[in-house]
C-alpha cells in the first residue's frame, strides 16, 4: 500500500484508504463511529461527511469532530444532488440492509465512484463449518449465531462480481483480504473480505 498507517488500523480501512484519492469529497454510509472517515480526512485530505442511524456512534463521531448525520441508508439518498462526491462508501454494511441493490444504485448516483466493502459468507472456514458441523458458520468476521444475526444478505465475493455484471455496474478496482493481508489467489475461496470500487 502507499501511505504508511499504523499497521494496527483494520486492514479493510487501510485498504480504503489506499484506493481513494487525494482531497476527494466522501461519503460514508453507515460510517459507524467515525474511524473511517477520520483516517480519510487525516491521511488523504478528504472532504468527509457521513451518515449513521446509532446515535452512540454518532456522539463518538461528533467527539471526533465529524460531521455526520443521523439517518438510515435503506430510505434512500433523496437530499442528495447527482454526482455530489466523488467516493460513496458502503463498508460493511451492504449485509445488513433491506435493500442493497437500491442501496448501491443511489450510491452511484451520487457518487462519481462507490467503495463496496463486503464480507465473504463463503470463505474456507465458512465451508468447512457448514460440510463438517452441519450448521451456520460462526467464525470472528462473522461472530452471530443465527438468530441473533444484524446481517439479512448472505452473499460471496462471486455472487457480488454477478450481481454488478447483471447491472451493469463497472468494477474498476477490487481488492481481497483475510485477517492480515492481501489475497491473491482464489480470494472467493481465501479472503475474508472482498473490497470493491463500482462506477456506472
Amino acid at each position: 500500500m502507499s501511505i504508511n498507517i499504523d499497521p494496527k488500523t483494520r486492514l479493510d480501512y487501510r485498504v480504503i484508504v489506499d484506493l481513494i484519492e487525494h482531497g476527494s469529497k466522501v461519503l460514508d454510509l453507515g460510517c459507524g463511529d467515525g474511524e473511517l472517515l477520520s483516517l480519510l480526512i487525516r491521511y488523504k485530505s478528504c472532504k468527509g461527511t457521513g451518515i449513521e442511524i446509532d446515535e452512540k456512534a454518532i456522539y463518538a463521531c461528533i467527539a471526533k469532530g465529524l460531521t455526520v448525520s443521523h439517518g438510515d441508508i435503506d430510505s434512500g439518498l433523496n437530499e442528495y444532488a447527482d454526482k455530489r462526491f466523488d467516493y460513496v462508501i458502503l463498508n460493511e454494511s451492504l449485509q445488513q440492509m433491506l435493500n442493497p441493490q437500491t442501496a448501491i444504485l443511489e450510491a452511484l448516483r451520487v457518487g462519481k465512484k462507490v467503495v463496496v466493502g463486503i464480507p465473504n459468507f463463503c470463505h474456507i472456514q465458512a465451508r468447512i463449518q457448514i460440510f463438517f458441523r452441519g450448521r451456520v458458520p460462526v467464525t470472528k468476521e462473522l461472530p452471530y449465531e443465527w438468530y441473533d444475526t444484524p446481517n439479512l444478505r448472505f452473499f460471496s465475493l462471486k455472487d457480488f462480481k454477478i450481481f454488478c455484471k447483471a447491472n451493469s455496474i463497472k468494477i474498476c478496482n477490487e481488492r481481497a483480504i483475510d485477517t492480515v493481508k492481501e489475497v491473491s489467489t482464489f480470494p472467493n475461496l481465501f479472503a475474508h473480505i472482498g473490497i470493491f470500487v463500482l462506477e456506472k
